[in-house]
């Protein structure tokens, strides 16, 4: 079990400070989607060896929060990725968000990101259903929900008990990089590890998942950027 709590560092630099029971030593991150640091301290560490550390390590963390990709807010206007393509947010006299052309409209009496939001929420329900139930199939394996989460540290995650959960914004991302987390969770259905045999029935699925999870790791910091305004984080759908 983790408890948290807060002090800076450097002035200006916040640092949220977890203790855990699991911690073997003292270990310092940059979230990469809000520049949130974390100090995790084992149980025997005390708060003074825990700021003392962090504070060794301030130069780094300002240019580590530096380099990280400002946050992109959803507007009329904005091109924003959907499913790999950039469509410009476009307020129109209609009651739900569609696609036309290149624009993604919205309802014009609405705020444009909770609108936007709100559209790639259904549609990544909608694919990775589908995708998930079509791997499923192969493996000959089923399981027994799906939910959407705005998560921070992972794109997808798999139950013992066979649920699955994947982040909402892989709507953004083009379909085959959603096709390969929804293989790679499905995958966990038979494995729950990334030994050889689960890498093995990745590939099973998707051959050249390699290629998909290189794009998550080079752009998936660029998609926990964007900001949607009034739309609730973890906000999700269950199917």
């Amino acid at each position: 079990m983790a408890t948290a709590q807060g002090f800076t560092v450097g002035g200006d630099i916040p640092v949220l400070l977890r203790r855990s029971a699991r911690a073997r030593r003292m270990t310092l991150r940059v979230t990469r989607a809000e520049g949130q640091v974390v100090l995790t301290l084992p149980l025997r560490a005390s708060l003074s060896e825990g700021r003392a550390f962090a504070e060794s390590r301030a130069d780094w963390l300002r240019r580590v929060r530096a380099d990280l990709p400002r946050a992109q807010i959803v507007g009329p206007g904005v091109l924003l990725p959907v499913e790999g393509q950039l469509l410009r947010i476009t307020p129109a006299p209609l009651r739900a968000a569609r696609i036309e052309g290149e624009a993604l409209l919205v309802p014009g009496a609405r705020p444009a990101g909770p609108a936007a939001a709100a559209f790639l929420k259904h549609l990544a329900h909608a694919r990775l259903v589908a995708a998930s139930d079509r791997h499923a199939a192969r493996l000959g394996r089923g399981f027994r929900s799906i939910s959407l989460r705005d998560t921070r540290s992972r794109w997808g995650s798999c139950t013992h008990d066979g649920r699955l959960m994947y982040s909402w914004r892989l709507a953004m991302a083009p379909p085959a990089v959603l096709d390969y987390v929804a293989a790679h969770e499905v995958a966990h259905l038979l494995h729950m590890d990334h030994s050889p045999a689960f890498w093995a029935a990745t590939a099973r699925l998707v051959p050249d998942w390699q290629e998909h999870r290189g794009w998550l790791r080079q752009n998936g910091t660029d998609l926990l950027a964007w900001r949607f305004a009034a739309a609730p984080d973890g906000a999700g759908l269950d199917g």
